[in-house]
This record gives structure tokens, C-alpha cells and sequence, in this order.
């Protein structure tokens, strides 16, 4: 009787101590301001055992979360971009799996996390713009990763400080429609409407007057597309 407890107990401690490999090592994905689902929860809950976080494990990537993120990074000589990806998991003691594809003209990127980033970034920058509007400013955030005047990733470049006002202002957190994910899927594939530009502004609103100085490419809805 006492031998088949002892056996039956071993077994259960064997599947949990399964389960915690597999969660350990499961593939994870790239999570920044905005995210919500159970990875955040992971990383604030590790953040906070290391004396980074202080606010609840609720799996809301909020500002407070990415302040711990970026004194994370900051710390472990990572670089500082407030976004959890591969280097950053790596750090946090967990593995990162994901699969690529090439783009055209640039480095691979992952496709599902990077169709999401820049599909924010067209529903906060270009809603209500024309479809090939859209896919234009999407366009000119991956000609800027290309560029060596720019950060050399999709996130490091939409996190630059003071690079797009939607980010700080809180619209870049807003879901994106399903137009904004078939541009982003495009200018991921190759189209670039804006022929190259790195710089794009509505001349309708407030802008800083060096952006005139720039060589102007065309026009595209509200947009000015210039390099």
C-alpha cells in the first residue's frame, strides 16, 4: 500500500516538474506597451522578484511595466527599448522561439508580432487615410530600420524617443482594423509607396520647420512622404 503511494506521488511530482519545463521553455512572444496576456503577467511577476516592479501582476503592459522593462535592459546592458523580445526574454531567463520571413530590402522580421506593431502604428498615424496611404507610412517605418540614421529594428525605431507623437500620446495603444493589418502585411512584403522616404507629416497640423527642409517625394492623402 505505502509502495503505491510513494509511486503514485513520484508521478505527480514527475508531470508537474513536466509542466514547469514545458511553460518554461514554451515559446514566447514579443510584448510591448499595449500587450495583455499572460507573458506580461510572467515578466512583471519576474520583474518584481528582482526588485524592478512594484504594481500588480496583472498582464496589462502599461507605463509603469515598461519603465521596469527599459531599467531592466538598462542594467543588463540590453538594449533599451522598453520592448520584451528574443535578448530581453533571453536575460529574464526564458527561451524565445519564433518564425521569420524575409521582407523585401530588409533583414527578417518576425510576422506576426511586426504586422501588429506597424498596424498600430498606421491605425494611430494614418486612420482615415487611403489605403496606400496606409501602407506609406508603414512603408517609411521599415525604410528608417534600414537606414543607419535609425535604430535597426521595427519596435527600437516606433519606441525612439520622440519619434511618433501617437506613442507618447497613447493612440499607438488603440487596436488596429483589419485594413491597418493588410497594409502592414504589404509594406512587410515589399511595397513601398513613398519610393525610400524616411520622413512623412500632415502640413495641416503644427510640425517643426526643419521637416520642410527635406527632399520631397509626393503626396499621399493628408501625407507629405520626403527623404
Amino acid at each position: 500500500m505505502k509502495k503505491k503511494c510513494l509511486i503514485s506521488i513520484l508521478i505527480v511530482v514527475l508531470l508537474v516538474f513536466s509542466l514547469y519545463c514545458t511553460r518554461s521553455t514554451s515559446a514566447r512572444k514579443v510584448l510591448f506597451w499595449g500587450s495583455n496576456n499572460s507573458d506580461v503577467k510572467l515578466v512583471q511577476w519576474k520583474l518584481s522578484q528582482w526588485g524592478y516592479y512594484d504594481r500588480g501582476i496583472d498582464g496589462e503592459y502599461g507605463q509603469k511595466t515598461w519603465e521596469a522593462v527599459r531599467e531592466f535592459q538598462w542594467k543588463n546592458g540590453l538594449r533599451v527599448d522598453g520592448v520584451v523580445g528574443p535578448e530581453t526574454w533571453a536575460a529574464l531567463g526564458y527561451s524565445f522561439k519564433t518564425q521569420t520571413v524575409q521582407a523585401a530590402g530588409s533583414s527578417s522580421v518576425n510576422r506576426s508580432d511586426n504586422v501588429e506593431l506597424l498596424a498600430r502604428l498606421i491605425h494611430a498615424e494614418a486612420r482615415g487615410e487611403p489605403y496606400e496611404g496606409q501602407v506609406a507610412v508603414a512603408a517609411v517605418l521599415l525604410n528608417r530600420v534600414e537606414s543607419p540614421s535609425f535604430p535597426n529594428t521595427i519596435s527600437g525605431v516606433i519606441y525612439q524617443p520622440l519619434a511618433f507623437e501617437s506613442v507618447a500620446n497613447g493612440q499607438f495603444n488603440l487596436p488596429p482594423t483589419n485594413e491597418n493589418l493588410r497594409a502592414a502585411r504589404a509594406a512587410i512584403n515589399g511595397w513601398d509607396p513613398t519610393y525610400g522616404s524616411l520622413f512623412f507629416w500632415n502640413p495641416s497640423k503644427p510640425v517643426n520647420r526643419w521637416i520642410w527642409s527635406r527632399q520631397t517625394v509626393r503626396t499621399i492623402g493628408d501625407h507629405i512622404f520626403a527623404y
